[in-house]
């Protein structure tokens, strides 16, 4: 037998804060959530340069017109990046693997070229990436916050792609000329909004850090939160993009699947093609997201990942609705507004944050309709059976390699041991269930062609990611309101709109649970503890709408101003 979990996971824990340079580490102690709740902004800065603070506060749009310009060095700002990130980790708890020496030196590389060449390398010279610990990148482990896949590939040994294997994203990055130079915290399965496992703990909001930083890519929420990273990758298959994304007062979008390559990933379940995880990126502003996009999709990751669509950037969906934007009133965007899925009340300040979306969109001089869509219950139901097809035998497996305890926060939905597994039958029961639900869903988004006045359908709809600003630790304990979205496979991306403020945002004491669950919900909002918290809604198209969906989030966001 070898060694204990316990040792296991410390000796990692340690590996990870040690590879954080001398230099770089806070010695005198982090102060408590109690002290000091947010730790962005001034809080962080005072460990930067002036010139560190430039660059790592300026978003990956405006990085890559000095990178590709020549006018900042890909090592100045992979170091100030790297550094910054150091601090996330530090005060946060947000990564699992860090790689600064080698994105240094492929940072040099780059330099070199631009000097030899007078030209970048790609669209994305110099600009660092960072990676949710799902993409496998040489020279470093991919433990998806398991104990048991330490010193393996994907819980195996011996495969021969321990540390050398890299993910199918990774080398389209590599070619587009990113930094690569960390991976980021996960909850072990994957398979919660918060991100907690046996190797780091609990990854906390930097906004504020009573908080969840979400899951299960809360580590790129809470990193790119702290502006640690410009720009991220993470999945979602419940809403693990959109969620994060949320909390930390993020842009982030969950593309339809197939869109971006996923190939050569890590995955819990996989094989379960009901409802696919995709893959997506999160940033401080929309362009970021459609600058890395854009850039992907310009390595023609179809020839090299069976599961993606040949759909290059489609300049024209982009115009089309930047058209009806600049018409000078004389044409009209048509969005729906769920305000309740009614199962579960938002709590106070996402109700306030629907309404702030509401007033601007009517500002702008679009339309708004009561969106009425068919049971978000009977579509989450369909959802969440899809992720017991096999019992839980293969997350539970994965904790027996070291027999490592499983978190509460993951326990709830999976036991302590797997159950009896699906019959063929059954799954395909539940795949037909499925597709009359995307049906049913799109015949009354048609419908609403007879409302809007503008000669078409909604465009998109608004609705809350999840009923609270962020989650409160071992309290994320309804999903509903991101899980539809995979269900329909639908493109969503989060706009941030406000912070939470106690004085405004009050307990409704009128309040009328129309469930225990609601009821449950309801009881986990305390004004003076989510104060200062970020809140979020998220844009929802039909399938394969990004480049419309970014433009739309763009417009809503700019009217915010956000």
């Amino acid at each position: 037998m070898g060694e204990d979990w316990q040792t296991q996971a410390k000796a990692k824990r340690e590996a990870i804060d040690s590879s954080i340079p001398e230099k770089w580490r806070l010695n005198s102690p982090i102060p408590s959530a109690e002290q000091q709740r947010d730790v962005t902004g001034e809080f962080v800065c005072q460990y930067l340069s002036k010139q560190e603070i430039e660059i790592t506060e300026t978003d990956a749009v405006g990085i890559v017109q000095k990178t590709t310009s020549g006018q900042w060095k890909a090592t100045e700002v992979a170091e100030a990046f790297c550094h910054r990130a150091a601090l996330a980790h530090q005060l946060t708890n947000c990564l699992h693997e860090t790689f600064f020496d080698a994105a240094l030196e492929d940072a040099k590389q780059l330099d070199a070229y631009y000097a030899e060449h007078k030209r970048p390398i790609g669209p994305l010279h110099g600009l660092p990436v960072s990676l949710k610990d799902q993409f496998h990148v040489k020279g470093v482990e991919t433990t998806m916050g398991y104990v048991g896949w330490i010193g393996t590939f994907q819980g195996q040994k011996g495969t021969g792609r321990e540390k050398v294997f890299e993910s199918e994203m990774v080398r389209e990055l590599r070619n587009l000329g990113a930094v690569l130079y960390c991976k980021t915290s996960v909850p072990h399965t994957l398979m919660s909004g918060e991100t907690v496992n046996n190797i780091i703990g609990y990854t906390w909001n930097p906004k504020n850090r009573h908080l969840s930083s979400g899951g299960s890519s809360g580590g790129e929420g809470a990193l790119i939160g702290l502006k640690g990273s410009p720009v991220g990758f993470g999945t979602d298959i419940g809403g693990s993009i959109r969620i994060p994304a949320a909390f930390n007062g993020l842009y982030g979008i969950r593309p339809s699947s197939g869109r971006l390559p996923y190939e050569g990933m890590a995955n819990s379940m996989d094989g379960q093609n009901s409802v696919l995880s995709v893959v997506g990126p999160l940033a401080q502003s929309v362009g970021s997201l459609r600058l890395v996009i854009k850039s992907l999709l310009s390595q023609q990751p179809w020839l090299h990942d069976p599961q993606v669509h040949e759909i290059p950037w489609r300049d024209e969906q982009e115009q089309q609705v930047q058209d009806i934007i600049r018409s000078s009133g004389k044409g009209q965007l048509a969005f729906g507004i769920l305000k309740h899925d009614g199962i579960v009340t938002p709590q106070p300040p996402v109700q306030r944050a629907v309404e702030m979306v509401v007033k601007t969109i009517e500002k702008l001089g679009h339309k708004v309709i009561e969106w009425q869509p068919p049971s978000h219950r009977r579509g989450n139901d369909i959802c969440l059976t899809t992720w017991f097809y096999d019992g839980g035998a293969n997350v539970h497996e994965a904790f027996r390699l070291s027999g490592e305890p499983i978190s509460e926060q993951v326990a709830n939905a999976y036991g302590t041991k797997p159950t009896d597994e699906f019959t063929a039958s059954r799954i395909a029961a539940n795949n037909l269930a499925k597709r009359e639900y995307q049906k049913e869903y799109m015949d009354y988004w048609n419908s609403t062609e007879k409302l809007t006045g503008t000669g078409r359908p909604v465009d998109a709809f608004i609705a809350p990611l999840a009923p609270f600003p962020a989650a409160r630790p071992k309290m994320y304990s309804y999903y509903g309101y991101s899980t539809f979205v995979n269900l329909l496979d639908y493109t969503s991306c989060v706009i941030p709109v406000t912070t939470v403020d106690q004085k405004v945002d009050v307990i409704d004491q009128d309040f009328k649970p129309a469930s225990e669950q609601d009821q449950k919900v309801w009881e986990t909002y305390d004004p003076s503890i989510y104060d200062g918290a970020h809140v979020a809604v998220q844009l929802i198209g039909r399938r394969l709408q990004e480049e419309k969906i970014l433009v739309m989030a763009e417009h809503i966001g700019d009217g915010i101003g956000k």
